[in-house]
C-alpha cells in the first residue's frame, strides 16, 4: 500500500510543509520521522498562516492522524505550545488525531543550555545551530543517557536519571563558563507534563505497521533536508539526524519495502541558514533581491537566509541518494522579474571540473560554480494552474532544472497558499 515520503533536496527551507499539506489531502496519516523543534514548517490555508515546529502538517487536515515518530526528539514545552496555538487557530487536536511515540527522546533544559554553550565556545568555528538542544539530545541518545517518553511513567527511574544527568551536564556547563541547570525544576516540569502528554503516547511503530497492513495511506514528512543529513550532508555543518529518506525506516518503524513514492522538494533557487559551504551563493544585489522577495528569514530563528542560484550538483546528489521519483519545485514565482536566471551545473575545484558533491567541506568551500544562464521572465504567476499558463521563460527554466537534477518536476508552486500550485 502507498507510503509517500517528502524530503528536502537542498539545505532546508524548501517549502516541504507546503507540499506535505498539499499531498496530505490524500493521506490518512502524516508522520514526522526525525528532527525536533529546530525546524519550522509554515503553511498558508485560505490566507491564514500556521507555523509548526514539532507536530506534523497533517494536523491541518480533518480526519488525518498526525504521528511524531521515535526518531524525533521531543520538547514537551514546544509540543504543548503548539497544541494551544492550533486550538486558537481553529484546529483543535485530540488524542485520536495526534500520536506521540513512546520511544521518542526528550529535550531537557540541560540540552538547550549545552547547545548554547558549545556554540559560544566554538567562536569563529560555530556550526550555526538553532540553540534548541537538538544536537545534545541526539548525543545523549547514542551515549545511552537519553530519557524517552516512556521513561516519564517510571518515576523512581526518572528521578534518578534526571538528577544524575543534571549533575554531569552541570560539570560540563561549568567548564564552559555557563550557569548550571536546576535539576529539581527540570524534574518537576517533567512530572507536571506527563499527565498532559499521556493520552497522546503510543507505540507508534506498531501503530504505523498496523495502519499499512489495513490499507491506510501514509505520508512521511521530513525535517531539514538531505544536505543537512548527519551522515550524507555537508558535515559538520549538518543537523543531528538522518534528514534524508534513509531516515524514514529507523525513525518511524515503517518497513523500507513499504515506501512506494519519494518526492524531493527544491526551491527554484537555493538558500542556506547558518554556517557552512554554499557554492552557488549570491552575495550581491541579486541575492538580496531574492531574499526580500522570497521573505527568506528562518521560521524558527528569524535569521536571514543566505540566498543563491539553483545548485544542480547538490540537487542531483539528493535525487540520487533518495532515489527520488519526482521533484516538487517551489517559489518559482519569486524569480519573476529577474533579468537573468542561473543554474550551477558543475563545480570548478582547483581547475578541475567536478560533477559530484565532494564529501569534505574544504573542497566544497573551494568550489567555484560553473554557470548556465537563462533569460528571465516577467509576469505574476500566482494565478497559473497549468504548465501552459507559465511564461515561456519560466517553462524553459523548469525544464532545465528537471534535466540537470535528474528527476521529473511534477509539482510547481507559484504562491504560498494551498491552492497556488500546478502539476506537470
Amino acid at each position: 500500500m502507498p507510503v509517500t515520503c517528502v524530503v528536502g533536496a537542498q539545505w532546508g527551507d524548501e517549502g516541504k510543509a507546503r507540499i506535505v499539506d498539499l499531498l496530505s489531502g490524500d493521506a490518512d496519516l502524516v508522520v514526522r520521522y526525525q528532527g525536533g523543534a529546530n525546524t519550522g514548517h509554515t503553511v498558508v490555508v485560505n490566507g491564514k498562516t500556521v507555523k509548526l515546529h514539532l507536530i506534523p502538517v497533517g494536523v491541518l487536515r480533518e480526519g488525518c492522524v498526525s504521528v511524531v515518530g521515535n526518531g524525533c526528539v521531543l520538547d514537551l514545552k514546544v509540543l504543548f505550545e503548539e497544541l494551544e496555538m492550533l486550538a486558537r487557530s481553529g484546529y483543535p487536536v485530540d488524542p485520536a488525531r495526534l500520536r506521540v511515540s513512546d520511544r521518542a527522546h526528550l529535550v531537557l533544559p540541560y540540552h538547550r543550555a549545552l547547545d548554547a554553550a558549545y556554540e559560544s565556545a566554538r567562536g569563529a568555528g560555530r556550526i550555526g545551530t538553532t540553540g534548541r538542544g537538538i544536537g545534545p539530545c541526539y548525543s545523549d541518545k547514542v551515549a545511552y543517557k537519553g530519557i524517552r517518553v516512556c521513561d516519564l511513567f517510571d518515576d523512581p527511574s526518572l528521578e534518578a536519571r534526571v538528577l544524575s544527568n543534571c549533575e554531569e551536564k552541570n560539570r560540563h556547563l561549568g567548564a564552559l563558563g555557563a550557569p548550571p541547570v536546576d535539576a529539581a525544576a527540570a524534574l518537576a516540569d517533567l512530572r507536571a507534563s506527563r499527565d498532559r502528554v499521556a493520552p497522546f503516547v503510543e507505540d507508534t511503530a506498531a501503530f504505523l505497521r498496523d495502519a499499512i497492513a489495513a490499507g491506510s495511506r501514509l505520508l512521511c514528512e521530513g525535517a531539514q533536508a538531505v544536505l543537512l543529513d548527519v551522515d550524507h550532508g555537508t558535515y559538520p555543518y549538518v543537523s543531528a539526524s538522518n534528514a534524508s529518506v534513509l531516515g524514514v525506516p529507523a525513525g518511524s518503524g515503517i518497513p523500507p519495502r513499504a515506501i512506494t513514492r519519494i518526492v524531493c522538494v527544491a526551491k527554484a533557487y537555493a538558500t542556506r541558514v547558518g554556517e557552512g559551504p554554499f557554492p552557488s551563493e549570491e552575495t550581491g544585489a541579486e541575492g538580496q533581491r531574492i531574499r526580500e522577495r522570497g521573505r527568506e528569514f528562518g521560521t524558527t530563528t528569524g535569521r536571514p537566509r543566505r540566498c543563491g542560484w539553483f545548485d544542480a550538483v547538490a540537487a542531483r546528489y539528493s535525487v540520487s541518494l533518495c532515489d527520488a521519483d519526482e521533484i516538487a519545485l517551489t517559489k518559482l514565482d519569486i524569480l519573476a522579474g529577474m533579468e537573468r536566471l542561473r543554474i550551477c551545473t558543475a563545480y570548478d575545484i582547483g581547475g578541475r571540473r567536478v560533477d559530484r558533491l565532494p564529501a569534505d567541506v574544504g573542497s566544497l568551500r573551494a568550489a567555484k560554480p560553473v554557470w548556465k544562464d537563462f533569460p528571465g521572465f516577467e509576469g505574476d504567476l500566482s494565478g497559473c494552474r497549468n504548465i501552459a499558463d507559465l511564461p515561456a521563460g519560466a517553462r524553459a527554466f523548469v525544464d532545465a532544472i528537471e534535466r540537470e537534477a535528474g528527476a521529473p518536476v511534477r509539482l510547481v508552486s507559484v504562491g504560498a497558499d494551498r491552492a497556488q500550485y500546478l502539476t506537470r
